[in-house]
Parts: structure tokens; C-alpha cells; sequence
């Protein structure tokens, strides 16, 4: 924690505390999304070193570390508006092994751009409590306004499995046109499987389906750097 948060913390009154969550689904053949549940003078989204969260509902808990009994399983649900998570779900399997990452500092030292006329005499990128850092273990619940996920710690070594690396039932880890994937034809689908025969267009959809489409007629393994027999995350 830097000596600045210290020093405010110890203050009868302090600042409200700004919790912002990181969705790094770059594992999965994503992106990453960052997220906050409110929004900042501006009423836009909160800006944290130089890096913009999303206004997005959001709702976690569970984080207290407990230091005897069952590892923490912390809950995070987030607003499924649009069905703009569902179609993450969709697309990268429910999300398992996602990494998310918890962020928190004080309201006083987000960035200037945050305040109107862009100042903000007190603000610290580096005054922040140090990051939280959680994976998506499984998808709990999902209907059309809401997903609810159950996160775990990576330390959290129940259930380890070999190989080590990540355990990710649905999806291939594997780079497209990669030395582990093998495929060096020619234009096939898009990300959605939908037929192409423009290059600029191929990509893989990371799916079982999208391997066949590679790999038709194969009888041998196909080269799909998933794991199908597993349903949950376990990192070694």
C-alpha cells in the first residue's frame, strides 16, 4: 500500500473508497474489459492511471481473506444489459479461467480527468491498496439481466491437475496458424464459423467446431489446445 493511502487511512474521515474491477479474458482469445459500478464527477466513466472503467452494474463480495477453514470463494455479479456478458459467456466459455483483477484506491486520488476542468490537486496513481487478483472458476447462475460468477484464488491448488497450465474445458488455447495448432491452409470461417474465403476475414473461433472446420474428416486427435473433459479451472 503506498504511504500516502496509509497516511489517509489512519484519518478519522477519509475518502470514499473506488473499487474497479479488470476482465482479462486474453487467455481465451479475448480482451480486456474494465469495469466500474458508478461513474465520476464527470458522469463518465472513472478514470484510474491513465486507464478508463466502463460505468457497468457490478456487485462483488466475499474477498476477507480468512486465515483457517475452506479457501475464500468470492461472488461477482455483473449486469447482463444487452446480453453483452451473455455473448462473452457465449463466445469464451462462460468465461472459466478468466483472470480478474480487483482494484481499489481513494476517491481523492483518481486521476485529474476525472474532476471538472481536469484538476485535482491530490491525485496519485500510485496511492492504491495493492490489486486483488482472482480467476473465474464457473459460471453460477446467468438469466437475461444478470450473470453471477464464483471466483477462486491462485492459490486456491484443490483439485490440481497436470498439465501446468491452464485446465479450460471449451476453448483452445492455442494461436491460430501456431506451431501448436498445425493449420496452414487456406481462408476457412470467421470467428463465428461462418464460411469465408478471405484471409483478412479468417479467424478461429477457439471451438471444438471450429477445429473440425480446420481439420475436416480428421479420425486422428485434432490438434485442440483445450481440454474437453474438464469443467472447471484449476491453475498450477
Amino acid at each position: 500500500m503506498a504511504a500516502s493511502t496509509a497516511a489517509e487511512l489512519v484519518k478519522l474521515t477519509h475518502s470514499a473508497v473506488i473499487e474497479l474491477f479488470v476482465l482479462d479474458a486474453t487467455t481465451l482469445g479475448g480482451m480486456v474489459y474494465r469495469f466500474h459500478a458508478g461513474t465520476n464527477a464527470l458522469r463518465t466513466s472513472v478514470i484510474w492511471q491513465g486507464q478508463a472503467y466502463l460505468p457497468w452494474p457490478i456487485d462483488a463480495s466475499g474477498f476477507e481473506v480468512a486465515s483457517t477453514g475452506p479457501a475464500t470463494r468470492p461472488r461477482m455479479r455483473v449486469s447482463n444489459y444487452l446480453g453483452m456478458v451473455g455473448a462473452l459467456n457465449r463466445d469464451y466459455g462462460n468465461l472459466e479461467g478468466a483472470k480478474i483483477v480487483r482494484k481499489r484506491t481513494l476517491q481523492r486520488f483518481l486521476d485529474a480527468a476525472n474532476f471538472p476542468g481536469g484538476v485535482n490537486a491530490t491525485a496519485d496513481a500510485q496511492a492504491g491498496y495493492p490489486d486483488d487478483v482472482w480467476y473465474i472458476d464457473r459460471l453460477a447462475y446467468q438469466d437475461g439481466n444478470v450473470a453471477e460468477y464464483e471466483l477462486s484464488s491462485p492459490l486456491d491448488l484443490t483439485g490440481v491437475r497436470i498439465p501446468a497450465r491452464q485446465v479450460i474445458a471449451r476453448v483452445c488455447g492455442w494461436g491460430y496458424r501456431s506451431a501448436e495448432c498445425g493449420y496452414a491452409g487456406g481462408a476457412v470461417a470467421d470467428a463465428n464459423d461462418v464460411a469465408t474465403t478471405s484471409m483478412a476475414v479468417d479467424q478461429c473461433g477457439h471451438r471444438i467446431a471450429s477445429c473440425k472446420l480446420r481439420f475436416p474428416g480428421r479420425t486422428a486427435q485434432l490438434p485442440f489446445g483445450g481440454f474437453p473433459g474438464a469443467g472447471v479451472l484449476r491453475q498450477v
